[in-house]
């Protein structure tokens, strides 16, 4: 498959994609809610970046023990538990006079809801698209994410000025019902994968597998460190420009990692992919070094707009995870991925709001692109052992 025509020909394929569209809108237009709202009733830029990012801490449970059910689930019943959960949770977020601790309860229910299925999504694209469509389609999902982010929190900002926090909360609650009534109508069932082992050693087994592998091991962390540190720098968006300007800092993020997506699905050749996986790591943190000199406005959303193409590096870490793990344990495979995402993406944000306390929102942000760097140059050496061989073969763990 080379178009996104050819992927989208595929009805089921059609589903994921709105899925995904409805879902980043909602995600975008609540979490731009609470980090308002937080900030408005703290003042506190690490609360503020941990109400927005820091929700996938609480999956570390579920991935350590319940994980596996990725795989034992039907992938279609799996995938609507998070966004059930999201619903609920958007909408009673929209409760007048609730307390921060309050608030942080409320966040951690569709984190817990969906640590034991986040890589159910992932195996029902692979299930659906056919070997070759991988790049091609995870691109294609992850535009729907960059428009989505551009939209939503685009959207967001202009609604604040507008409507109240609450008013924000209720239509994301909303939003998210209509991505679990077109999981639910819109895909047919798959069996899940039988196997004799009960779901705690199951999980553990597969878990000690990939991350224990000196193959899979570095790309995990070349997925998960470099992001995270440079979504610490997006944490600190409203400390920085507030509420109105964090929104367009936000958009203009989401629209770089959209260009990103759409260069490296739709246009690179398959031969040279792997070559940049370094080079777009580079890109993703250089620019944000621009803010050790807290630049205006139009700068930063510059430099967070040509930083974002960077985030295309991921796709073509995916694809070498793809060709290295089991088929049996894949939603693992991609579940482990998405709570180490997440949680370093926590992690980073943790860690930018408590340097932003310290040294300020701008100079955080240039100490954590300067980590991100470092990262990518020590995790340079284990990629190579993931690197396809010159015929193309899969490589053995």
């Amino acid at each position: 498959m080379h178009t996104y025509r050819e992927v989208l020909a595929l009805p089921e394929f059609r589903v994921l994609f709105l899925v995904r569209c409805v879902t980043m809108a909602a995600i975008s237009i609540g979490s731009l809610a609470l980090g308002a709202t937080t900030y408005a009733s703290t003042g506190s830029p690490v609360l503020t970046a941990l109400s927005m990012f820091g929700g996938p801490l609480i999956t570390l449970l579920g991935s350590a023990t319940v994980l596996s059910a990725s795989d034992a689930m039907g992938p279609r019943r799996a995938s609507t538990i998070m966004p059930i959960a999201y619903s609920v949770a958007f909408l009673l977020q929209a409760l007048p006079n609730l307390s921060w601790g309050l608030r942080f309860a409320i966040l951690a229910m569709p984190f817990l809801a969906g640590s034991a299925t986040s890589g159910s999504f992932m195996r029902l694209m692979h299930e659906i698209l056919p070997p070759d469509g991988f790049v091609l389609g995870r691109a294609t999902l992850n535009i729907a994410v960059g428009v989505m982010q551009v939209a939503g929190y685009g959207l967001g900002g202009v609604m604040l000025v507008w409507l109240s926090v609450s008013s924000l909360f209720l239509v994301a609650g909303a939003t998210m019902a209509v991505a679990v009534a077109a999981l639910r109508f819109g895909l047919r069932e798959r069996p899940g994968v039988a196997s004799d082992k009960g779901l705690l050693t199951r999980t553990r087994d597969a878990n000690r597998a990939l991350l224990g592998s000196p193959t899979t091991r570095p790309v995990y962390l070349a997925l998960w460190v470099p992001n995270g540190l440079i979504v610490g720098c997006e944490a600190l968006f409203v400390p920085y420009a507030g509420h109105s300007g964090a929104g367009y800092l936000f958009a203009a993020t989401a629209a770089g990692m959209l260009l990103g997506d759409v260069v490296v699905g739709r246009f690179l050749p398959p031969r040279h992919r792997d070559r940049l996986v370094g080079p777009l790591r580079m890109l993703l943190a250089l620019p944000y070094l621009g803010f050790f000199f807290a630049p205006p406005p139009a700068i930063a959303l510059a430099c967070g707009f040509v930083a974002s193409i960077g985030f295309s590096a991921s796709l073509l870490l995916q694809e070498r995870l793809v060709r290295v793990s089991g088929p049996d344990s894949r939603g693992q495979a991609f579940g482990l991925y998405s709570t180490g995402l997440m949680v370093g993406q926590a992690v980073g944000a943790t860690i930018g709001g408590l340097l932003a306390t310290w040294l300020g929102p701008a100079y955080a942000m240039g100490a954590l692109a300067v980590a991100s760097l470092c990262s990518t140059v020590a995790l340079a050496p284990g990629l190579r052992r993931s690197a396809p061989a010159p015929d193309h073969t899969t490589i053995a763990h």
